[in-house]
């Protein structure tokens, strides 16, 4: 099943149960008074959070949510029942707009539950309308229309470590050999084209894929990668040690990441991460910490190929997530 993260449906609550108009039948007498009752209240609709990122894959065919309205009023005094909530489970990290007033909810625990169209009041039945000066009331109303609209999803996945870099950095073999993740890998560039997940003794690890020049002004798929970052505790900042020019490779990225939705990722914490440490030799690689060092940047290194090096990630990584260092 693809990865979805974008989507667009209509939904409408429940129309409100008329009222209606009834009579008491008492022996000897026609009309004995009004007992009309009400409609029901129509449903309404509730947006929830869970855990299941490819939750919007399965909503490609079903574009229409309606909640139940609610039942007419019935004899008695009766009201009539009202029309069930409706729920539509989103992902956490769920963005949801209102594409006609532009009011936007967000989804980020697990459960939380919003309601985004409420449903339409019941009528009123001639019941309600008896007074002092109108024993015999004919009149009744009916149910109004439950509120509807149409939103658009943008997922926003929550990760604890996001992957970041130019194409071919090696994040996806790197994810892969830190969470034994299946993400797909090839020696060429724009492999990833969705963000790939793995969990590392407990912390989500995301391989959001390789970020272009441009990319914050929607060149590529910019914007699609870039948001997934917005949310993602750290940035791990991929550089391959394999390139010509590594640091104008992260000012490349960097520059993208600060231009994004007006700098929202300014500020967020950041390592480097010096990826294919098997194609340089150590001197190389102490050259590389000694100049992230100097800018300020903690600096690590590995190769997928070094299972120690591997190991020796993982500890640090997750040393430095549970310390809350970045």
């Amino acid at each position: 099943m693809a990865f979805v993260d974008e989507l667009t449906f209509d939904a409408a609550a429940g129309k409100g149960g008329d009222g209606v108009v009834r009579w008491l039948h008492e022996k000897g007498k026609e009309y004995s008074g009004p007992s009309g009752g009400n409609g029901g209240n129509g449903g309404n609709v509730y947006m929830r959070a869970v855990r299941d990122l490819n939750l919007l894959a399965r909503y490609r065919g079903e574009k229409r949510f309606d909640a139940p309205s609610g039942a007419d009023g019935e004899n008695s005094n009766r009201h009539g029942k009202g029309g069930d909530d409706m729920t539509i489970d989103l992902p956490i990290g769920s963005l949801v707009r209102n594409t006609a007033t532009g009011e936007q909810y967000e989804l980020l625990e697990e459960g939380e539950k919003i309601m985004i169209l409420k449903g339409g009041r019941g009528g009123a039945g001639n019941a309600a309308f008896k007074s002092s000066v109108n024993i015999t009331p004919e009149e009744s109303t009916p149910g109004a229309l439950g509120e509807s609209a149409t939103f658009t999803i943008e997922l926003r996945i929550i990760a604890d470590a996001g992957l970041v870099g130019l194409p071919n950095a090696g994040k996806s073999s790197l994810l892969n050999a830190l969470t034994n993740a299946a993400a797909k890998v090839a020696p060429y560039a724009f492999t990833t084209l969705d963000p790939n997940l793995g969990a590392l003794y407990g912390y989500i690890i995301a391989d959001i894929p390789g970020l272009i020049e441009g990319a914050s002004e929607g060149k590529g798929l910019g914007f699609r990668f870039l948001r997934h970052i917005s949310r993602t505790r750290v940035l791990v900042h991929c550089l391959g040690l394999d390139s010509e020019d590594i640091w104008a490779d992260y000012t490349t990225v960097r520059k993208e990441l600060d231009n994004f939705e007006n700098g929202v990722l300014k500020g967020k914490p950041e390592i480097i991460l010096f990826t294919k440490s098997d194609t340089v030799d150590m001197p190389v690689i102490t050259e590389r910490i000694a100049e992230a060092t100097a800018r300020g940047l903690q600096a690590f290194y590995v190769s997928i190929l070094d299972d120690a090096l591997v190991e020796n990630l993982r500890k640090d990584l997750v040393a430095q997530l549970r310390s809350n260092k970045i």
